[in-house]
């Protein structure tokens, strides 16, 4: 293994950076609310919390014992025959730290047993071809898991409301994939507390490196402590449970070290949740992976009768998505005692009962060793279903011989902290339109069946006519409704608030499939002008109050109204530290435009409203691709928050196409945070990408030490001598640039002491004046992604690209009127000197020597512009010269080539022809992958010319 800090990957990244850097700045494009000029865009992944060990390798982030391939970006690729390892190692205190450290894997490869061995794309060893069995075999797998199935067309509206294959996860990118865990929780008999007679059920989502759960608990009181055990039975994560009156718990466990996240995967890791009031009990359980959680509609959590028994255990269930079958997984715990593990099988009888009338019985033999049970209960008659809907069909196991041991439980819909939700938007709509105009829903399913719901729609073109829960329509000119909301709504007000009795079991089967979708007609549009489908929001645990209708999103409430197919809602709340959470749903984006939205907060309810005294009017909350987003704002402004508390702010959510708002909602948020955010500031609850402790600033190897301060890597700050200046520390290295002051468009200007830049005399201008005037200076300005901070209209700045710092051969301005950043590359002077000179390593351009300066080595001679020259690595070409480029640990890319075009170094892939074939190999030595059974139709085809040629 050799480092990576040693070797010359480094360089060739940093090479590779400034070639795009060049070829991208030349294009003159910029921002965020354009295509990016700049080469690094602002990590989408959360950064790490602070005190999570791991490594920093191309802008993003490895737990410690993670394995990856370097990925060089285009035209390059990902090096398949490079292997990076996040290997821990122990620093000075014991405190484990991680080292990249990379090799070249390809003289591991095994010898392939075959004649004729093949590369597949995007691995780096060779392979035998396998054979049309195997492949089949492989196909059929994936096909039997209707998730890989393919998506129907846009316009297929035959398929059942059951196939859900066209509803599966289209808003949630890869690396959102979830996994789903589950725990059975009993009394622990050898504790050294008192046993109990608690039962209580887990489930678990894996996240990235957040895990999720909910806890449902019975015969036990509130628990004050959740607790997970490692393989060793050390407490591995502590979560203090807040106090409550229901039965459920909802937290999550951040950052999950890579070590714990391996055990949780091979299951050994234990949870037990204790309670200290009255007499302190503890209940425990194993966390297993489990297939069936993903199709889960109905549960329910099976306790003894006895005190004390140890026993439990919990029964998974959904029905067939065509016929009336109840398919059900059971996992026991505690039902066979240990005189019993010497003997193979048990044999116990699963019954389905109403009011202790048994209706079905199922006998079966189960093992110690493996104690779940699965079997299907076919065709249910309408009074079973009707029983199951209500929540009055219980399931009970019991074990066949003397002395049997009973546990049983009622089957109520699944419960989760995840909110049941929906988006209703006129994009969405069978007949997609853009009237600006939203729809917002949230439910709750009760135990008996009943779903009370909260719906509010605004912007609407016209009279609301009608409100239907509906499943999705086979064919678009007649609609399939559920339930019919319309005598509930509530016209003047927009809201229909009520509870739906008589859901049957197929229902909520569908409503927890998110088969189920809200309808909203109008005078205008009879058959829906709004539409949007019900689906559960994952919990995310921030502290929004999802059980109250969030703030309604419309493209009406813009300033000006924008006629958007889009909708959105928001949860927001402010807590006892006065930190802002909120989470962010949007739905009817056109999935033709660019996905890439930003959400701000801004202070006050209208742009008509926008005074002289106002200050930090705008701040952003996130930018995210897809459907939501959330986090935590910590470090508000005092004003924002009394215009939260006003009711006076509002959150606008602004897309590539409409970059001054595509839908907004006022915020109403009731808050005593008169002077402003308490505790520590932090842009939001996931970053934490500098550390601030000066102790452990001292003992980061890239921290700058600068004016008797140390500085962490990536930090921008003002220097004590100069406030004309803005100093960066990149790995140890200080650069501090001039501030470029903006060019102000008020008639009269003042100069701060405590400022570099005069700014507008804010005092009272003369009497002809006049307000609209002084609103065309569009004093919002523009927000730019790489620094995160908001610029005034007309201000010029160099961009700065964290980690490299400021980008000094590129300069970026605002556009008052659009609020757009344009950037472009800095133009230098032609000179007539042979030998340039760059006063200082941070200059772009070069500038002719005077008679006292010497003349430079010929690595120092590349002109930033002007000169014909290009370097590339440690070589230098001339204007026009390509060549192939060499990366260390894989040598020369024979498909890559680059050129020299005037002083500007230029690199691109060799385009391969797009295949259509099934088999798909790529030959050692050449650059483009091609069929595998090519050699065979060349042989036809050159049959077929000597054909020709024979006939000629």
């Amino acid at each position: 293994m050799l480092p990576l800090n040693g070797m010359p990957t480094r360089c060739a990244l940093r090479v590779l950076f400034c070639v795009v850097m060049c070829a991208c700045l030349r294009s003159g494009r910029a921002s965020r609310l354009k295509s990016p000029a700049l080469p690094i865009q602002s990590e989408r992944e959360p950064i790490p919390s602070k005190g999570v060990s791991g490594c920093s390798f191309g802008g993003r982030f490895f737990l410690l014992e993670d394995t990856w391939h370097p990925d060089l970006g285009e035209p390059f690729g990902i090096m398949h025959c490079v292997q990076c390892y996040c290997e821990p190692q122990r620093g000075r205190k014991g405190k484990v730290l991680g080292k990249v450290s990379c090799k070249n894997i390809k003289q591991d490869c095994p010898e392939p047993s075959c004649d004729d061995p093949v590369l597949l794309p995007g691995q780096c060893c060779k392979t035998c071809p396998k054979g049309e069995v195997d492949r089949k075999q492989v196909e059929a797998v994936f096909d039997s898991f209707e998730y890989f199935q393919e998506k129907e067309k846009e316009d297929d509206l035959h398929k059942s409301y059951n196939d859900r294959s066209y509803l599966s996860s289209e808003d949630i990118s890869p690396g959102e994939s979830r996994t789903d865990f589950v725990a059975v929780l009993t009394g622990v008999k050898d504790s050294w507390l008192s046993s109990s007679s608690g039962v209580a059920r887990a489930r678990f989502s894996l996240t990235k490196t957040s895990l999720t759960f909910s806890i449902t608990y019975q015969r036990i009181s509130r628990p004050t402590r959740v607790v997970f055990l490692d393989s060793d039975g050390s407490t591995a994560f502590e979560y203090k449970v807040p106090k409550g009156l229901s039965d459920m718990i909802c937290g999550v466990w951040k950052n999950l070290p890579k070590s714990h996240i391996r055990q949780l995967q091979t299951e050994q890791l234990r949870l037990t949740i204790t309670t200290v009031t009255g007499r302190q009990e503890e209940i425990e359980g194993k966390i297993i992976k489990h297939r069936a959680l993903f199709a889960e509609t109905f549960s329910s959590t099976l306790i003894s009768e006895k005190e004390h028994s140890g026993m439990g255990g919990i029964a998974m269930l959904t029905l067939s998505d065509t016929e009336n079958n109840l398919h059900f997984i059971l996992i026991l715990q505690g039902l066979i005692e240990h005189s019993e593990k010497e003997s193979p099988v048990v044999p116990i009888r699963v019954r389905l009962q109403y009011r202790q009338h048994v209706l079905r019985e199922i006998r079966a033999n189960i093992t110690a060793h493996d104690p779940d049970f699965a079997e299907v209960l076919t065709d249910l008659n309408s009074r079973e279903l009707f029983w199951l809907s209500r929540g009055q069909l219980e399931i009970a196991v019991e074990t066949v011989g003397q002395d049997p041991r009973h546990i049983s439980g009622f089957i109520t819909g699944r419960k989760s902290c995840d909110t049941i939700q929906s988006v209703m938007s006129s994009g969405d709509a069978l007949t997609p339109q853009k009237t600006g105009g939203m729809g917002s829903a949230v439910f709750n399913l009760r135990d008996n069946g009943t779903l009370d719901y909260q719906i509010q729609v605004v912007g609407v073109s016209s009279q609301v006519v009608g409100l239907t829960i509906e499943v999705k329509p086979r064919r678009r000119s007649k609609r399939s409704v559920l339930y019919d909301l319309t005598p509930e709504f509530h016209g003047p007000s927009g809201r229909a608030v009520g509870s739906w009795s008589r859901l049957e079991a197929r229902h909520i089967h569908m409503l927890l499939q998110n088969e189920l979708f809200v309808n909203v007609a109008t005078a205008h549009s009879q058959d829906g002008e709004l539409r949007g489908q019900i689906k559960a929001l994952f919990y995310s645990g921030l502290e929004a109050p999802r059980h109250e209708i969030p703030v309604p999103l419309a493209g009406q409430f813009v300033s000006p109204p924008v006629r958007t197919g889009a909708g959105g809602h928001a949860w927001v709340s402010v807590d006892e530290r006065c930190h802002l959470h909120y989470e962010i749903v949007v739905g009817g984006l056109s999935k033709a435009d660019d996905l890439t939205v930003s959400a701000h907060l801004h202070g006050l309810a209208e742009i008509g409203e926008l005074d002289e005294t106002s200050v930090n009017r705008k701040r952003l909350l996130t930018g995210f691709y897809g459907a939501q987003a959330q986090g935590v704002l910590k470090d508000i402004s005092a004003e924002l928050l009394r215009h939260l508390d006003r009711g006076t702010a509002f959150i606008q959510v602004s897309t590539k196409v409409n970059p001054r708002g595509e839908i907004r909602g006022k915020v109403h948020v009731p808050n005593n945070c008169e002077f402003g955010t308490r505790g520590e500031a932090d842009e939001t609850e996931f970053d934490a990408m500098f550390i601030r402790d000066p102790e452990e600033l001292k003992k980061d190897p890239h921290t700058c030490f600068f004016e008797s301060q140390h500085y962490a890597h990536g930090s921008r700050w003002t220097p004590n001598y100069n406030n004309c200046f803005t100093c960066s520390c990149q790995k140890r290295t200080v650069i501090c640039d001039p501030v470029i002051c903006p060019v102000l468009t008020c008639s009269r200007t003042i100069q701060p002491e405590d400022k570099c830049c005069p700014v507008c005399d804010e005092r009272k201008e003369p009497k002809d004046m006049t307000v609209p005037e002084r609103i065309d200076e569009h004093p919002e300005g523009c927000y730019f992604e790489g620094d995160q901070k908001m610029h005034a209209p007309g201000t010029a700045w160099h961009p700065f690209v964290p980690p490299f710092g400021y980008i000094k051969c590129a300069v970026c301005t605002c556009k008052g009127a659009t609020g757009e950043v344009h950037c472009e590359k800095v133009t230098c002077p032609a000179l007539k000197c042979s030998r340039p000179v760059r006063r200082s390593p941070s200059d772009c351009c070069k500038e002719c020597p005077g008679e006292d300066n010497p003349p430079l080595e010929h690595a120092d001679m590349m002109q930033a512009d002007g000169t014909s020259h290009c370097k590339f690595g440690k070589n230098f070409y001339q204007n026009s010269d390509n060549w192939h480029p060499r990366v260390p640990l894989v040598g020369e890319m024979k498909c890559i080539t680059c050129w020299c075009d005037h002083g500007v170094t230029k690199c691109q892939r060799k385009q391969c022809q797009i295949l259509t074939c099934s088999n798909i190999i790529r030959r050692e030595g050449q650059c483009c992958p091609e069929c595998q059974d090519s050699k065979e139709e060349e042989e036809s085809i050159k049959g077929l010319e000597k054909k020709k040629s024979w006939g000629h």
